[in-house]
């Protein structure tokens, strides 16, 4: 049998830019490739044949197939190996499946995933990764994995705060402490990137990427790192404020995911078990050693409310840290304004009123200071993009 390193089809001598759209579903592939062909030629290709002769200038990768079962296929990995290798716009169209779009997101690099149930988006954000990759000399060469790591223009940043995100929650999964490197990482992108571009600018580049309780942790920390700047931080502060963001759900890689992706209202025993993420985050964070106190604390009380509302404890007033206020802020106001299975992401004017409604279990003071960040960040997943 050929080895999957030699599978490229010999068609002629003539070479042309293409989409290259892997399914194994022949008549969706049919209908998707007549609508990508309407703006760039597209070659499908089925589960183990060979790439085509012309030149890729991106991928499309929308497979039924169970990638975290078949990742031991010897040419799921050839071409896993083959789009990361390329540095090329990959768009994987997600199953909806928590576990199983894990695992294509860990076996493609950082691919942009998009819910395939939008159709009417796939073309023209297809067309979008092409444009930016051109622009930033991608295509005709392309770059190595290697070469997206930081720096770059803040679409490769976000990229890669993704990548850095997707690790930690995995480690933590498998019931590891993340990395404290990776985490020091992903916090400086943040940081850079919303100094640089704003925060309206950088959750729209985060939320083109399907994967909520990966996006939710970066939208918390762009609040955080703008809620650092409008207090006048250092950069030691903002450092500590934005980390203790993108660390603060990660004990949600322990709750199961029929919880965690469940499209109605949990029941009390499952709400029970999702309130369990804040101690175990904490807890498994502490393992490492490596984590400051104050952002143990924050993983931990991060659903603490002045009034003695919240939880794992009932804390109140001066036992909750001026972190977790911060961060609780931040998280709320991430959470009215992102997409959800079960509603729509509310406005800023709705989200503005709700969290003014909650002055009293959340810091009434940091809210006041805390409002041009909401008007800043508009609609965050919802409304025109700053970068359309």
């Amino acid at each position: 049998m050929q080895e999957p390193r030699d599978r490229y089809e010999r068609q002629g001598t003539h070479r042309e830019d293409v989409v290259v759209l892997v399914s194994d579903r022949r008549e969706r592939a049919e209908r998707l490739a007549r609508g990508i062909a309407l703006v760039l030629p597209c070659r499908v290709i089925e589960l183990g044949a060979a790439l085509p002769s012309d030149r890729p200038i991106a991928f499309v990768v929308d497979l039924a197939t169970d990638l975290a079962a078949e990742r031991g296929s010897a040419w799921i990995v050839w071409l896993a190996e083959r789009v990361r290798e390329s540095g090329l716009p990959c768009l994987y169209l997600a199953r909806g499946n928590a576990a199983q779009d894990m695992a294509a997101v860990r076996l493609l690099g950082t691919p942009t995933v998009i819910d395939p149930r939008q159709s009417a988006g796939i073309v023209p954000t297809l067309m979008r990764l092409v444009a930016e990759s051109q622009a930033r000399g991608q295509v005709r060469g392309g770059v190595s994995g290697r070469g997206r790591r930081t720096g770059g223009p803040p679409e490769a940043r976000v990229e890669r705060a993704t990548a850095l995100v997707t690790r930690l929650f995995e480690e933590a999964a498998a019931g590891r402490p993340p990395g404290p490197e990776e985490a020091e990482e992903g916090t400086r992108i943040v940081l850079d990137t919303v100094s640089e571009v704003g925060i309206r600018a950088w959750l729209d580049l985060v939320w083109r990427h399907d994967l909520q309780v990966y996006q939710h942790s970066l939208s918390v920390a762009g609040f955080a790192a703008a809620f650092a700047a409008e207090l006048g931080f250092s950069r030691s502060d903002r450092q500590r404020l934005a980390k203790a963001a993108l660390l603060h759900d990660v004990g949600k890689a322990l709750i199961p995911q029929t919880i965690l992706n469940k499209p109605g209202p949990l029941t009390p025993d499952e709400m029970a078990v999702m309130r369990r993420h804040a101690a175990l985050g904490a807890d498994l964070l502490a393992k490492e050693g490596a984590f400051e106190p104050e952002i143990l604390d924050v993983v931990r009380y991060h659903h603490e409310r002045l009034d003695g509302s919240g939880y794992p404890e009932g804390l109140k007033g001066a036992r909750i840290g001026d972190l977790v206020r911060l961060v609780a802020i931040c998280d709320v106001h991430s959470a009215l304004t992102e997409r959800r299975v079960y509603r729509a992401p509310l406005s800023a004017a709705e989200a503005a009123a709700i969290m003014q409604a909650q002055a009293g279990p959340l810091d009434p003071d940091l809210l006041r200071v805390y409002r041009p960040i909401i008007a800043r960040a508009g609609a965050a997943a919802g409304g025109p993009s700053v970068l359309d």
